[in-house]
């Protein structure tokens, strides 16, 4: 399991490393796993928390991209649906398959997108995960009661892919560290440091001692998403931008305004996109959009025409509407698009991910999409053993299985998320049944997996435990803020911190959490 204390042993063992990846979101994280896997000796260092940023405020879903099908981007479907199912084998407990509606209002547009949909299922060759079905109005309406009914002609079904971000990177962090990598949060680089003018390594500061450390390896990989041009940067202040961010804002909704197991896929909105009402967490993720930004940050905040533009369009084909005092949470996330020099629109923009190796020899790594985090990762490793001339060792992962992996999996079960630790999550309970306490009683979270979070999953941070650890910020931002002064206490007992910790971490958490409210 991941501890800090080991990982600072290993540091202080290690005179080289054969690679430092700097970011800990979905693309670091499979580098780390990758590097590991191949048998080299990896570090990763993340600024702040694992998945803090983009990788944690996704709209939930492994899949191919529909809507990237529509632009004739068959290069990027098709590898996203073939990195759909290797990551649904590879971690059974973490993704599932979700059964999708498309409603059509005329019959012109059902056989219109049913044949596109068709031609997504036979592009997934072997790994597509069903086949796509027309439904009439009479058996929609029973798989989605609130559906806007009038007009209704039908609709056609499609199975895709739905995960939990955040959880899937503690999976990855874990896996690496099962095979000998080194992960590292609260670990913020602070300079590279180069020898002849080449990248030689990196200096970074434990934000929890405050003590810097100098850092020798062989590459280093720049994975920090839309913040990649802070490092290219830190290597040459000449640097032309690599990144366009995007915004992408979710609101969530209580299931009892959609009380349905599909979810909804509204076909075309006006800025061009698609919008997903997804089942997720006993709850209802709405989303998203594409605003281009001039200004990014750490906690990035939804704009008020964000959240009008997505309950406009639900309510257009829901009939129970909402309204803002109906959502639950509100979070935003920041696509780092690629720029390029005839980029018009961020909702147009390519998905593409895109390498850059700057003459020092730093390999940076941006743009592409969650599901495809694996080869994004593979073609960043790739480039880093040529610059580096590291051993050719083939890349394995495809069909490497990720920590928690197991074939038996309860998904009625509320540690199902936790694959084959479970178990031992379990066993704290049933030894000492104040383990099974719930958190916040209208969510599931116990204080046993808080506990095992900060002595497994390098939580150590409020945030860390009601944002990424658990999922109740971003499902109920109020019930977040009321059990903050419950999660601070227990920590605080765990890291043997004092009252001024905990009063320091209440504040923190609260001034975060209002963000999330609408």
């Amino acid at each position: 399991m991941l501890s800090r204390k080991k990982a600072f042993e290993k540091i202080a063992q290690t005179d080289i490393w054969d690679v430092v990846v700097i970011g800990g979101g979905a693309t670091g994280m499979g580098i780390a796993v990758d590097a590991a896997n191949r048998g080299f000796k990896v570090l990763l260092l993340e600024k702040n928390d694992f998945a803090k940023g983009t990788s944690s405020r996704s709209t939930k879903l492994v899949h191919g991209g529909v809507r990237y099908l529509a632009q004739g981007n068959l290069k990027l479907v098709i590898e996203a649906l073939s990195e759909r199912g290797f990551l649904l084998a590879n971690a059974p407990h973490l993704t599932r398959l979700q059964a999708f509606i498309i409603p059509t209002y005329r019959y012109f547009d059902q056989l219109f997108y049913a044949s596109g949909l068709l031609l997504y299922d036979a592009l997934a060759g072997k790994l597509s995960l069903s086949r796509t079905k027309l439904l009439s109005k009479k058996s929609l309406v029973q798989l989605m009661p609130s559906i806007h009914g009038k007009g209704l002609k039908g609709g056609i079904v499609y199975a895709d892919g739905q995960f939990d971000d955040a959880r899937l990177v503690m999976s990855l962090a874990l896996t690496a560290n099962d095979l000998g990598g080194v992960v590292l949060n609260y670990a913020n680089v602070t300079a590279l440091k180069k020898n002849d003018g080449k990248v030689s390594g990196v200096a970074f500061i434990d934000e929890e001692s405050n003590k810097t450390y100098e850092i020798a390896s062989k590459s280093v990989i720049n994975a920090t998403g839309v913040f990649v041009d802070s490092i290219l940067d830190m290597d040459d202040k000449s640097s032309p931008a690599a990144v366009m961010p995007s915004q992408g804002v979710h609101l969530v909704i209580n299931r009892e305004f959609f009380p349905s197991d599909h979810a909804l896929m509204i076909p075309k909105t006006r800025d061009g996109r698609v919008l997903f009402a997804v089942p997720w967490k006993n709850a209802v993720v709405l989303g998203t959009t594409d605003t281009p930004l001039q200004e990014i940050s750490e906690e990035p905040s939804a704009l008020n025409e964000e959240i009008d533009f997505i309950l406009e369009h639900f309510n257009q084909y829901n009939e129970k509407k909402i309204t803002k005092d109906d959502i639950k949470s509100v979070f935003a996330g920041l696509r780092p698009l690629v720029k390029t020099s005839n980029n018009k629109s961020t909702a147009l923009a390519s998905r593409d991910h895109t390498i850059i190796v700057s003459s020092s020899n730093l390999i940076t790594i941006t743009g592409g999409k969650w599901t495809t985090y694996r080869k994004m990762a593979k073609d960043a490793l790739n480039n880093a053993v040529f610059v580096a001339k590291l051993p050719i060792v083939k890349c394995a992962t495809r069909s490497l299985r990720l920590h928690g992996y197991t074939e038996n999996i309860q998904a009625s079960s509320a540690l199902s998320i936790y694959g084959s630790d479970a178990k031992e999550i379990q066993q704290m309970i049933n030894e000492d049944v104040s383990m099974g306490e719930r958190i916040h009683p209208d969510h599931a979270y116990t204080k046993a997996e808080l506990i095992w979070s900060i002595r497994n999953e390098m939580a150590l941070q409020v945030e860390d435990i009601l944002a990424r650890r658990s999922r109740i910020l971003f499902v109920d931002a109020a019930a977040a803020i009321a059990s903050v002064e419950k999660v601070a206490s227990i920590m605080a007992n765990e890291l043997k911190k004092d009252n001024q910790w905990i009063q320091q971490q209440i504040a923190l958490f609260t001034e975060l959490a209002k963000g999330y409210l609408p």
